[in-house]
């Protein structure tokens, strides 16, 4: 069905963000580990630094986002390599931040969240609706986009806040985060706002990754596994990329607006 206008002239396209499923899930918790592991790679065993890593994944995202805005429907491989260069553009913010700036962690936490509050009112203010179902327009695309970013910012920071600041630790942080996803998952499907319950465990699931990312790659003295973070990146770029394969088969191409409707 081809993109068409809708009464006020804004063009419509077919709704660009994916189905929520569990393998939505799986990628996108996938996607914030690597996006933790692989900034950390780049940046530490490359031996790019900070500022060049940084500007090289502006750089990507902003190519990536480019064809992410110019499709007018949800492409998996577009969508997910969006996200998962978001998900290291969110990790480098924070980690400058912090790093570089010497901004306290529990400052940080609090100005990301202010910001994704700031970027939610702007986008209900504007389009009445916070709801993924219809993201039908550049306008609500681009307000999608910009509070996915504060998302990832806040996560990281709310997850280094609980692991480092706090010292939890890298394996209470994975229990803490992912019992605070499984409460969201409860009180979602004993009737809570659908709406909100998606976007709580979307800024939980970047805490979550974070700290399994570390977990998983730091050295056993830093209460990691000692994977490193060249086999977790790989590892788990190549099961998102298996996973964003399958999505792409034919068999299972989005599906047109009128099927999310009145899902809000």
């Amino acid at each position: 069905m081809p993109p068409s206008p809708d009464r006020a002239g804004v063009r419509l396209m077919l709704n660009k963000v994916p189905e929520v499923s569990l393998i939505f899930w799986v990628i996108k918790i996938m996607s914030t580990t690597v996006g933790e592991t692989g900034s950390d790679y780049l940046t530490l065993h490359v031996g790019l630094g900070v500022l060049l890593t940084d500007a090289l994944m502006l750089c990507l995202l902003v190519g990536a986002m480019t064809l992410q805005l110019r499709a007018d429907r949800y492409i998996p491989w577009r969508y997910w390599l969006s996200v998962v260069l978001v998900s290291v553009v969110g990790t480098e913010i924070t980690d400058f931040l912090t790093d570089r700036l010497h901004v306290s962690l529990y400052a940080s936490t609090v100005g990301f969240a202010v910001l994704l509050g700031i970027a939610f009112t702007v986008w209900y203010r504007s389009e009445r609706t916070l709801s993924i179902h219809t993201i039908v327009t550049r306008k609500r695309e681009l307000f999608y986009w910009s509070a996915i970013l504060c998302t990832f910012a806040l996560g990281t920071a709310a997850g280094d806040l609980a692991t480092e600041a706090l010292a939890l630790g890298f394996r209470l942080g994975v229990v803490i985060f992912g019992g605070m996803i499984a409460a969201t998952t409860y009180a979602y499907y004993r009737g809570a706002n659908p709406i909100l319950t998606f976007w709580i465990a979307y800024v939980l699931t970047r805490p979550l990754g974070a700290s399994l990312g570390d977990l998983l790659s730091q050295h056993h003295a830093d209460g990691g596994l000692g994977l490193g973070t060249i086999g977790t990146s790989a590892c788990f770029l190549a099961v998102i990329v298996a996973a964003v394969a399958w999505l792409s088969r034919p068999a299972l191409a989005p599906r047109a607006l009128s099927q999310h409707a009145g899902q809000d």
